[in-house]
């Protein structure tokens, strides 16, 4: 019966999901994006008569990619669906569910690279102050918020490391701070003085405060109930921060992790040190940031160059 062939889809990609978190270690959030990509083709393909995973063939998925595309999904958002599928293919073979690697030759349009968004040195300098104008009067919350945009910029951290971060992952003496990043792979990322600086008198001053009421959590970033601070309540503050700050693009911790490796390499950091830092797996993915030094290099000139 349908109903029953569609459980049965369901399940298989249920139990890919848990795979990919358990043993493969990927992250919450790319989990969630394919187990909504898979659970998508899993209903393309019941509508389309499918019975077991045997028919999901290369065909049916060319088909569901088509469809995507002319819904109008973005060419990122057509990768990561043909990206998922691959995974699930290969995973259908090699655990014996389907007689062949359906997707091995899948291929969908190259995702659009569009340059992120950087705030200018003036700018990342008139937030920097406008937080530390807060963190003044000792508010504990200003005095958090401060520690978070003073350490997003000064080592660049994802949002997610940020938030897994406890009080123990610190290194005052060696300005370091412990990371364990995607595919729970653990780095060493400097900070700076002014970072420091920030976190130290967060701990001292705001940290107790907040975890007065707490659960004596050992996270370094806690809101007011004293409980680990989680990514989304991060955003809002960098959102918030954002706001007034002239320029398109993201509006999220991820523009601070942009700036921080983008002001890096216009100081003439190494490419492969800047590549570390931000605990990218490919070379070509910190690269990104060489273009967006480029392109400022590019517009700086268009506007000063009297000959440009």
């Amino acid at each position: 019966m349908p109903h029953d062939r569609g459980v049965n889809l369901h399940h298989l990609v249920d139990t890919f999901a848990a795979y990919l978190a358990a043993d493969r270690g990927f992250s919450v959030h790319t989990v969630r994006s394919y187990r909504s990509d898979l659970t998508n083709l899993a209903e393309f393909a019941i509508e389309r008569g499918a019975v077991g995973p045997d028919d999901l063939d290369l065909e049916l998925l060319r088909d569901w990619l088509w469809h995507a595309s002319q819904a109008g999904l973005a060419k990122s958002t057509l990768a990561r669906r043909a990206a998922a599928a691959r995974g699930f293919a290969s995973w259908l073979e090699k655990t014996n569910q389907a007689t062949t690697d359906a997707a091995a030759r899948l291929k969908a349009p190259k995702a659009e690279r569009h340059l992120p968004r950087v705030l200018n040195r003036d700018q990342m300098s008139d937030m920097l102050q406008s937080v530390a104008a807060r963190a003044a009067s000792d508010d504990p919350v200003a005095l958090r918020d401060q520690a978070i945009v003073e350490l997003l910029y000064a080592s660049a951290l994802r949002v997610s490391e940020l938030t897994g971060l406890s009080l123990s992952d610190v290194d005052d003496s060696r300005l370091t701070v412990r990371v364990l990043g995607k595919g729970s792979k653990e780095r060493i990322v400097p900070f700076g003085i002014p970072a420091r600086r920030a976190i130290s008198e967060y701990v001292e001053k705001g940290r107790p405060q907040l975890t007065a009421e707490g659960s004596g959590s050992a996270a370094l970033f806690v809101g007011a109930r004293g409980k680990r601070l989680t990514p989304r309540a991060v955003y809002d503050v960098i959102a918030h921060l954002l706001a007034d700050v002239p320029g398109s693009g993201g509006s999220g911790p991820h523009t601070l992790r942009h700036t921080a490796a983008t002001h890096l390499l216009d100081g003439g950091a190494d490419l492969r040190a800047v590549q570390e830092m931000l605990g990218h797996a490919s070379l070509g993915t910190t690269q990104l940031y060489t273009h967006v030094s480029t392109e400022r290099l590019r517009e700086s000139y268009r506007t000063a160059h009297p000959r440009a």
